[in-house]
């Protein structure tokens, strides 16, 4: 319960300054604790997350439990064995919430070549040359998250590598997800050739001779991928755990998993099950699949604080990036296209109706501004036709949303799950994709925050980094990654630092219906935080990356530091 090392605040400027007035005391009494605390957490800046400015000085801990905010009545209730921490001034938060990642794709790729930076042919051939010198015979080279946008935009082939893995199996994604570039060995290893047939809700590319180039989007890259062996679940479990480690090390407590398979809903439980999981999940499930999970929740309920299940997500469109978002007019840079439905309407609305009304919660990933309004409209007959209840259903990405679309996400109680490294990232070049009209409400953080809607925040990991500080450094300055919008992308949709920090707290909380534990700290909330080097609250914008964790808490247990 001891183990924080103050020793690591040596070199770091205290920030320690008046504390902010603003908690309604009176919420002591919403929690009592029955014993003396176990740990009291002293001179501090604690930011509860309440609300924007609510600071304390002090955190009281009784059985993984916030028991008191404020250094007097966490001394009311301390024994004389009641341990008392110091952090020497540094900022405290709630734990943070990642609202969407690909836990179990990305952990699986963090031992993997990543082709993130290469920004020629000759790079990205470079990389996996290497790689597969490295690697065992016949072992498949995954991971990638390749960005054609860095080179220029064509797109990588079979070609590019095949003389430097002709042994080695290789199935390497592009950074959005939504392309896979395999070589020939690999395609010879799942039984695909030139005559495969195009794929429902996918892109089978082709050259000009109809031989297969090796990228698949969408539905044809799921295809291809299911193809693939699949690591043992020992393998999984201990990716994962790598995983666990690198976010808790960035101030993530908790996630939620966008289901679109359910590798990580197993492998949450399995770990769990196995004692020592230090990180919370929120396991979202296919919606193909609803009849599934209703008979596992009628066995065996919807989990526990530590992981938890009873949402459904569906892919409805495609990516920006790879140009198969779903818009109403055409793309600028391919005019011969303005993006596909990666799931048939129809099924999305019959599962939609059948899985909410079995009162799960409903998720759709829809990035272009047709998906948006066509997933809207679903949400909207759904519960039309089911009665009202408390829904919280969400909309992943949000991305570009037509201007009558922003105030139907407060009118109709819609969760905005954004990720707002996809704004500085795809701001290098979404305007030639869509050109700049459109672009006026992408990315709408502050439009949606000021029209009331519930937003949380994410990373999409891995297409962007596991790291709340770069979201908030997206989020509040909205400068492009290429340093060519230093005022910010469309400035008007930057938000505050601590309006940004609720979506990863209370936002977060709501959006994944654990509010009541997590994401601030309340008595009675979980004793989930973290101890950072740096006052995210006060520090220059510019500077928000360079902040570092000193220490992350799990329910009053150190996990971090």
């Amino acid at each position: 319960m001891t183990r924080f090392d103050r020793r690591t605040f040596l070199a770091r400027t205290a920030t320690a300054g008046a504390l902010a007035v603003g908690l309604d005391w009176t919420t002591q009494a919403a929690f009592a604790a029955s014993e003396p605390v176990d740990t009291i957490f002293t001179n501090a800046r604690i930011w509860t997350g309440e609300g924007r400015r609510v600071f304390t000085d002090a955190l009281g801990v009784v059985n993984g439990r916030v028991a008191a905010l404020g250094r007097e009545a966490a001394q009311s209730l301390a024994s004389p064995r009641t341990p008392w921490i110091n952090l020497e001034g540094a900022l405290v938060t709630p734990g943070l919430t990642d609202g969407h990642v690909h836990f179990t794709l990305a952990s699986g790729t963090l031992d993997q070549p990543s082709l993130r930076t290469a920004r020629s042919r000759d790079a990205f051939t470079a990389v996996l040359a290497r790689a597969a010198e490295d690697a065992a015979p016949r072992q498949w080279l995954q991971g990638g998250n390749w960005d054609n946008d860095g080179w220029g935009g064509e797109l990588p082939t079979r070609d590019w590598i095949d003389a430097v893995t002709p042994h080695t199996p290789v199935a390497v994604v592009r950074y959005d997800l939504h392309m896979v570039l395999m070589n020939s060995a690999a395609l010879q290893a799942i039984g695909i050739a030139d005559g495969l047939a195009d794929i429902p809700g996918g892109v089978v590319v082709r050259d000009a001779t109809g031989r297969l180039t090796g990228v698949f989007k969408d539905a044809a890259k799921d295809f291809v991928l299911a193809r693939i062996p699949v690591p043992t679940e020992a393998a999984i479990d201990a990716a994962n755990r790598k995983g666990i480690a690198l976010g808790l090390s960035k101030g993530i407590t908790q996630v939620h998993e966008p289901g679109i398979s359910w590798d990580t809903f197993h492998s949450a439980r399995r770990m769990k099950a196995a004692g020592g999981l230090d990180m919370r999940f929120y396991a979202m499930t296919p919606l193909s699949d609803w009849e599934k999970l209703a008979a596992i929740v009628a066995e065996e309920g919807r989990g526990d604080r530590l992981v938890r299940w009873g949402g459904c997500k569906v892919v409805f469109d495609g990516s920006l990036g790879s140009r198969t978002a779903l818009f109403y007019a055409p793309y600028f840079d391919d005019p011969s296209t303005r993006g596909i439905t990666v799931t048939d309407e129809a099924d999305m609305r019959r599962w939609a109706r059948e899985a909410d009304k079995a009162g799960f919660q409903l998720s759709a990933h829809a990035i272009g501004d047709e998906a948006n309004d066509i997933v809207l409209a679903m949400l909207a007959d759904t519960a039309a036709a089911n009665g009202p209840r408390d829904r919280r259903s969400r909309i992943e990405h949000a991305q570009h949303l037509s201007p009558g679309a922003i105030g139907r996400f407060a009118e109709q109680g819609v969760i905005a799950s954004v990720q707002p490294y996809h704004a500085i990232d795809d701001g290098r070049w979404a305007v030639r994709r869509i050109g700049t009209k459109r672009l006026e409400t992408t990315y709408a953080f502050q439009s949606l925050l000021a029209s009331g809607a519930q937003m949380c925040f994410g990373s999409d990991w891995p297409v962007a980094p596991l790291d709340p500080l770069t979201g908030l450094k997206a989020a509040t300055l909205r400068e492009t990654l290429d340093g060519k919008n230093p005022d910010g992308w469309f400035p008007r949709q930057r938000m505050g630092i601590h309006d940004a920090l609720l979506r990863y707290g209370k936002g977060a909380g709501w959006a994944g219906g654990s509010e009541q534990d997590t994401g601030s700290l309340a008595p009675g909330r979980l004793a989930d935080f973290v101890v950072w080097d740096s006052d995210l609250t006060t520090m220059p914008l510019e500077k928000l990356d360079t902040a570092r964790v000193l220490g992350t808490w799990l329910e009053g247990r150190q996990v971090y530091g």
